[in-house]
């Protein structure tokens, strides 16, 4: 953060295979940069990072107006139906030490869907990926995403009766991030609203870190 007008954050997205972390990467970049489709087999088999315009007066520090630019790394879940296990993390590996190597990384985003039932096995399976990729700081800058949150309004229901209702194995995940996580609500009438939303609350866990990096070099 060179210039004090200007802030550039860089997230990267982890989760399984349809979990939706291109969809939720478009939505963060406001653009259609990632691939995104319907099929039976993994979409994204390799690293794509994404940069978004430049938000215009997203905050203000020290009663200056602060731009922001959003810097989103998209990455092929596991299960994968085309690599194997050590494939996916050396592509993982290549990736962030390509793109984040020096400038750092500051937050990952485990990507979990609000739709499907959360059975335990998966997603600390990618915590552990995840932690094994950035290290023992891991926990202090990783965030759940939940996407297809409208399921949830879909159902009658509403965030706080969601986690309430979580199994011990999502409480877990989320007390081990520090309770990081934002919801995300794919609806086309509020979209601008829905992402800036997103990114408020992920600069808000990013000012709890005191904007600082994890670097890979």
């Amino acid at each position: 953060m060179m210039d004090t007008n200007k802030m550039v954050i860089n997230l990267a997205l982890f989760g399984g295979t349809q979990s939706g972390k291109s969809s939720a990467g478009n939505i963060l970049l406001g653009s259609t940069e990632f691939h995104t489709s319907f099929s039976p087999s993994s979409v994204t088999q390799d690293c794509s990072l994404g940069r978004s315009c430049h938000l215009r007066s997203f905050m203000r520090r020290a009663g200056r107006e602060v731009s922001l630019q959003v810097q989103v790394l998209d990455t092929p879940g596991y299960p994968h139906s085309k690599l194997s296990l050590e494939q996916v993390k050396q592509v993982l590996r290549r990736a962030l030490d390509h793109h984040f190597g020096q400038e750092g990384l500051h937050l990952a985003l485990l990507v979990q869907r609000a739709d499907v039932p959360f059975c335990g096995r998966e997603a600390p399976y990618h915590a552990q990926l995840i932690q094994e990729l950035l290290g023992h700081a891991w926990k202090y800058h990783t965030a759940v995403l939940f996407t297809h949150a409208e399921r949830i309004e879909e159902a009658g229901s509403s965030e706080s009766e969601y986690l309430r209702e979580a199994p011990d194995g999502l409480l877990s995940l989320l007390n081990s991030v520090q309770k990081r996580y934002v919801f995300q609500y794919k609806k086309a009438s509020s979209f601008n609203e829905q992402r800036m939303k997103i990114l408020e609350r992920i600069v808000e866990f990013i000012k709890e870190n005191h904007y600082q990096v994890l670097t890979f070099k």
